[in-house]
């Protein structure tokens, strides 16, 4: 009775099952739970049995652990199959860094570097270092898994932790380790892309000191630092410091220079590399093109871009969709849709796939140009080819249509992207106040703007300038300055912007003088006022009459090198005639025409209203 009692299954709790079972043939009574013992413990590893070790207790010591993975050492394969049965977070620092000592000669590092990076989420770097270091010192021979120290800069990096990284590299210095030439690349990298470039050069000299040789990949990264300082000649004289050392320059190296000149608007050192590095034997690639292309479509030589697009084809090289692309946003920018839509066409040809990108930049020209219903037809297009619209897509067609004037289909797609999931961005959010408050429906743009304030999103200068315009606009200029307040509040800082705005609010009001004010504001502040400020103040004096004012404004203007437009003379001009005087305006077409600016409609309809014999002044003009 008392053994069926025992091999009752229904009698026994679930945690008195867990159990290591030998692999030899068992007695009758195997199934009783046998101790967990460290020789029993590597003999179920050993044998695999993996439903046993998956169900041991939580509270196994740590002790316990250590001995059976010193025991498995030489065979880490069989360490990294028990890591993945048996949670090793669950022990203590020094059992989970030996663990990672042993994992490290394992052909990829990362079993080793996902269990540095737990570790380094609950302790200092200067713990898990000394445990690692007394870990892969009871390792024999102790260099066998030396390379756990670099895992662990390697993880520092993939969390993005530089600080702890480098001081991890100064440890291993420290105990006469040397970091391998990758593990230093893999934290040179890190400082580049953070733009920690002074300590990127730190770490350079300290190999440099310690004799690790530089690879290619070391020289690309510091060759990709200095074109980030500026640093263009330097950078191209370190082709000739690779070749000092014996590391031939790679395409990627070549790519790198070419980029950082592109980038600076160095498009012609950038060709010159290109010569260079086919005299030398290296042969481009479809992205050096590409960056090329990239660069002289920036500065707006997109002839000559074309020109390396048909080179790249004559060649046999075809462009990826990021190139057409970027040929296609030059020609958009210039406002020709129908090049635009010939490199659509090729790229199709071609075998390249429009992507959601492409079809972005000709929907949002096609805006800009007012063509809604081709827009719209191009959206549908991307739809039926099974391309999703992203953020950018909807923001495109928010501001779009909020440009036309249409806040029923701006706030319809705006609806949408919250139904599809995508989260509306500030811009988005910007269109909308944009359009509420060209229909002058200020109540709901100030309501949106606080909701989207609820939701977490914090107002920028461009938001802040739109709504503060509504208001502005619609006389409500106690709401725009309040939120001038809220802005100073919120640490956003006005522009010129803000207070031409401004300023043109009041001078609506008739209120010159306090315009006035706040341009001494402007200057008080640090911010320097334009051209459309004074333009500002001499329209508002002008309106009133006030031309010795409106001249003072003029002189100003003049005085810190800030050059008349149109607008300027116009509002000169205008001002003159309403106030008999005719002939000084008549002098100002003058001065106007001997400085380059050539008059409008608008001129000569103020001129023509304001001076007393027309048939005379037209007869002038003839000749």
């Amino acid at each position: 009775m008392k053994l069926q009692r025992l091999l009752n299954p229904q009698t026994l709790k679930p945690k008195t099952l867990i159990s290591i079972f030998p692999t030899t043939t068992q007695s009758p009574f195997s199934s009783l739970p046998q101790p967990i013992t460290h020789d029993s413990l590597v003999n179920s590893i050993k044998s695999s049995q993996w439903h046993f070790i998956e169900h041991l207790p939580c509270n196994l010591p740590s002790s316990l652990i250590s001995q059976t993975l010193l025991s498995l050492h030489q065979s880490p394969h069989l360490v990294h199959q028990f890591a993945s049965h048996f949670d090793l977070r669950r022990l203590d620092t020094h059992t989970q860094c030996l663990a990672a000592a042993i994992l490290a000669s394992l052909p990829s590092p990362k079993p080793s570097t996902d269990l540095l990076k737990h570790l380094l989420h609950i302790a200092p770097i200067r713990d898990v270092f000394d445990s690692l270091d007394r870990a892969r010192l009871r390792l024999s021979p102790p260099s066998g898994a030396g390379a756990v120290l670099d895992s662990l800069v390697s993880a520092c990096c993939e969390l993005k932790r530089a600080d702890d990284a480098f001081e991890c590299f100064r440890f291993m210095t420290g105990e006469n380790v040397a970091p391998k030439t990758k593990t230093c690349n893999e934290l040179l990298s890190l400082f580049s892309k953070m733009n920690r470039t002074e300590r990127a050069w730190v770490l350079y000299a300290e190999m440099f000191r310690l004799g690790i040789k530089s690879s290619v990949c070391t020289f690309n990264i510091m060759i990709n630092v200095l074109c980030k300082q500026g640093k263009l000649k330097k950078a191209k004289e370190f082709l000739g410091l690779m070749e000092v050392f014996g590391v031939k320059p790679s395409v990627v190296t070549y790519n790198t220079l070419i980029h950082g000149f592109c980038k600076r608007g160095r498009v012609g050192g950038a060709q010159l590399i290109l010569s260079d590095m086919k005299r030398r034997g290296v042969e481009p690639d479809s992205y050096t093109y590409g960056l090329l292309i990239s660069g002289m479509c920036r500065e707006r030589r997109l002839d000559e871009a074309s020109g390396i697009l048909e080179e790249m084809l004559e060649i046999g090289m075809v462009p990826s969709a990021v190139t057409y692309n970027t040929l296609i946003d030059g020609y958009c920018n210039k406002g020709d849709l129908d090049r635009a839509f010939s490199y659509r066409d090729e790229m199709v040809k071609e075998g390249r796939m429009p992507t959601v990108a492409t079809y972005n930049l000709l929907v949002h020209e096609l805006f800009m140009q007012g063509r809604v219903s081709e827009a719209e037809g191009m959206v549908r297009e991307m739809e039926e080819k099974g391309m999703v619209p992203d953020a950018i897509t909807y923001n495109i067609l928010i501001n779009g249509y909020c440009r036309s004037g249409n806040a029923k289909k701006a706030f319809f797609f705006h609806d949408e992207m919250l139904t599809k999931g995508i989260e509306p961005t500030k811009e988005t959010y910007t269109s909308l106040i944009y359009v509420l408050s060209k229909r002058k429906r200020m109540n709901e743009a100030d309501d949106l703007f606080a909701k989207i304030q609820r939701k977490g999103v914090l107002p920028d200068l461009v938001m802040f300038n739109a709504l503060i315009d509504g208001h502005c606009a619609n006389g409500n200029m106690g709401r725009a300055f309040s939120l001038l307040s809220e802005m100073d509040k919120m640490k956003v800082h006005p522009d010129e912007v803000t207070y031409n705005t401004l300023m043109q609010g009041r001078c609506r009001e008739g209120k010159v003088e306090e315009a006035r004010e706040l341009l001494d504001v402007m200057k008080r502040r640090g911010i320097k006022p334009d051209f459309i400020s004074y333009n500002t103040l001499i329209s508002g004096h002008s309106k009133r009459g006030d031309m010795d004012d409106a001249f003072k404004v003029r002189d100003e203007m003049l005085s810190i090198g800030v050059n008349p437009t149109l607008l300027t003379y116009n509002a000169l001009i205008k001002g003159l005639c309403k106030n008999q005087g005719g002939d000084l305006a008549q002098e100002l077409l003058k001065e106007m025409e001997g400085r380059g600016i050539t008059p409008d409609a608008s001129t000569y309809y103020y001129l023509i209203e304001g001076i007393e014999n027309v048939e005379e002044f037209l007869r002038k003009g003839d000749s």
